[in-house]
């Protein structure tokens, strides 16, 4: 489960953003909206959110936030690997974070552990790197890593870490992380804090997931999930098929580039496409058949929701959604949170962060006021991100929507009048 994450001097985030899911003190919506991990005996139970919402303006750095994630795991996963520039952006509109270090740093819980781990890098090496693990609740140093003015790096172990730790030292690049290059040589100590970025953490744009994985799911048994889940979201398809067809290029859009259908054409080849059919029944009751494509966009997107969706609460992954409300209706999108808010649901304890402007949602019956974060585009072109609760709003009194849309809490465009007579 993810405890923590923050970020400073990324894209449009110059001060450190700090997002956390641990629950305040508040009791409202407590069985539905929290969750408390099953921790070691003795160790402090940590309360956390089931979900988060980010609100704020077009521009103001609430994408920013996830693609920081998103880097974060892309390099954990192929530091080791890859020899290119590290996927860094910093600030760039000060001269004094363009040439210094991005950080990234999350605390979580993996396998009943809680850890703190994070790297500042810039894009051509990592300067910092550090892990401390708190099994019995008390703070254990397991490495640090710092890149001295010298161009050398100096490293602390803690005891409590085992292995060949000079051997994976030493073959620890400087535009890769020690983690991800200790698991490359067999750490089974350092595994948990891998796996939760490999298997755990799933991130979604703007333009969320193709339907292959739902189409996947409709192969077999888990069919009857997926048609359940579109059924339950009152969209009227009585039945899904999955038809496999030979690749031909022909179904290739017209306007692609020459070099582009070469490619696609050599690497389908010989291979099988997935084609998916849907059915509604008509007037008199007989079946109607769809292709896919044919469906309205809303429907396609919940479709394409379903298998990820339904495999993020059955296994417990930490799912990270741009733009929920993107060609969904506002009663799809409370649904879609509602699913993560049920324990019969949600029995893995998977947690949800989206962004969003859809605000029929933000309202103390859907979330508590600790679960509501905002965005927003500060005067310096930099995103300060900050939670609802810095306004003590009162709990089950405040309308949190109209508050928000009058402006109460910030995080909205700033929209000018035109006063130019254009074409006049």
């Amino acid at each position: 489960m993810l405890i923590e994450f923050s970020v400073e001097n990324f894209r449009s985030i110059r001060e450190e953003a700090r997002l956390s899911l641990v629950a305040g003190t508040g009791k409202e919506l407590y069985d539905t909206n929290i969750t408390e991990p099953l921790l070691p005996k003795g160790v402090k139970n940590i309360p956390l959110l089931r979900s988060a919402a980010l609100y704020g303006p077009n521009a103001g750095g609430k994408s920013n936030l996830i693609k920081a994630l998103a880097t974060m795991q892309r390099v954990v996963m192929t530091s080791s690997q890859n020899l290119e520039d590290l996927p860094v952006t910093p600030f760039k509109f000060s001269a004094a974070t363009n040439s210094t270090p991005s950080v990234f740093e999350v605390t979580i819980l993996a396998e009943g552990v809680r850890y703190q781990y994070g790297f500042s890098a810039t894009p051509e090496a990592i300067h910092e790197e550090w892990l401390f693990a708190f099994p019995k609740g008390r703070t254990q140093t397991w490495f640090e890593r710092t890149l001295t003015s010298a161009g050398e790096y100096e490293y602390i172990f803690g005891d409590k870490l085992t292995g060949d730790k000079d051997v994976w030292k030493r073959a620890t690049r400087s535009n890769a992380l020690f983690l991800s290059t200790a698991i490359q040589l067999n750490s089974q100590q350092l595994q948990p804090i891998f796996n939760w970025f490999s298997n755990k953490l799933r991130i979604s744009g703007v333009r969320g997931w193709s339907p292959h994985f739902s189409i996947e799911w409709c192969q077999d048994s888990r069919k009857s999930q997926v048609l359940n889940f579109l059924k339950a979201a009152d969209f009227a398809i009585s039945d899904v098929h999955v038809n496999e067809e030979d690749f031909s290029s022909d179904s290739l859009p017209t306007e692609l580039p020459s070099h582009v259908r070469k490619f696609l054409e050599y690497e389908f080849q010989g291979k099988k496409k997935l084609r998916l059919t849907t059915f509604h029944k008509s007037d008199s009751g007989d079946l109607v058949e769809l292709d896919l494509d044919e469906e309205s966009d809303g429907t396609r997107k919940m479709f394409s929701f379903a298998g990820p969706w339904l495999d993020s609460l059955e296994k417990g992954h930490v799912l990270f959604i741009d733009e929920l409300h993107d060609n969904l209706h506002p009663l799809l999108v409370k649904f879609l949170i509602q699913l993560f808010h049920n324990s019969e649901s949600n029995p893995n304890q998977a947690q949800l962060v989206f962004s969003t402007h859809e605000t029929s949602i933000l309202s103390q019956d859907v979330f508590r006021r600790d679960q509501i974060w905002f965005c927003e585009r500060e005067a310096e072109q930099n995103t300060r991100l900050y939670p609802l609760t810095e306004f003590s709003p009162r709990k089950g009194v405040d309308n949190l929507e109209r508050a928000y849309l009058s402006g109460r809490y910030g995080a909205l465009p700033f929209l000018r009048a035109i006063t130019q007579n254009f074409g006049g």
